[in-house]
């Protein structure tokens, strides 16, 4: 399956965002960004003007490149959301947030998404006393997930958790440093999620 090889921070300086793709680099003054504030490439200093168009395509690839999916996986999460009740741009979120790969990110297992997907499809990590490989794997509130016992002494995970107060962990989430287990409190609602995303944008992209 194709998966994005080149540098990430290419893709924070595409987007104008700081995603945190690289972890605790983003943190430090090596960050691409900060160095570089402007598209990469040959002009990316010019001046860029996108049409309406432009605007709803830059923000779904900066929301599909910041949970590392494929476009087809994208539009399936999408389409799921719009078949469901509610507003579909707060559904498409609330899917991708509740993705395993991302729980496991954001209760602090690992430093980047990708790095928390590898963790995960190398089983790792139990929801509710099972093992689960599968990085797309929905969890529901309820749902404990848990470092395996083998994995406990992982040095990267251990590192990764050491670091989590920097980041914080969600609300809707609880984690136990100690125990290196989390549960999933409640869906995320629209508030929780502080990265400037423009959910509408991308729905009125797709519904063209």
């Amino acid at each position: 399956m194709a998966r994005y090889t080149e540098s990430v921070c290419r893709i924070c300086r595409r987007e104008n965002l700081k995603m945190y793709l690289k972890g605790d680099r983003c943190y430090t003054d090596k960050c691409a960004i900060e160095r570089r504030p402007y598209p990469p490439g040959q002009h990316g200093q010019g001046r860029v003007k996108f049409s309406g168009y432009g605007v709803q395509l830059r923000e779904k690839q900066k929301v599909k490149r910041m949970y590392g999916l494929l476009e087809s996986q994208f539009r399936g999460y999408f389409h799921r959301a719009s078949a469901a009740k509610g507003k579909t741009g707060e559904t498409l979120l609330q899917l991708l947030e509740l993705r395993l790969d991302n729980v496991v990110f954001r209760m602090g297992f690992a430093d980047t998404r990708s790095e928390a997907r590898q963790l995960v499809r190398h089983g790792h990590f139990t929801v509710n006393g099972k093992r689960v490989n599968i990085p797309s794997f929905g969890v529901r509130p309820g749902a404990v997930v848990e470092v395996t016992e083998k994995s406990k002494k992982m040095l990267r995970i251990a590192e990764a958790v050491e670091t989590v107060d920097r980041r914080g962990v969600p609300q809707w989430l609880e984690m136990d440093k100690k125990a290196l287990k989390g549960t999933i409190k409640s869906v995320p609602n629209r508030e929780d999620l502080t990265m400037p995303i423009q959910e509408q944008l991308i729905v009125e992209l797709y519904s063209k």
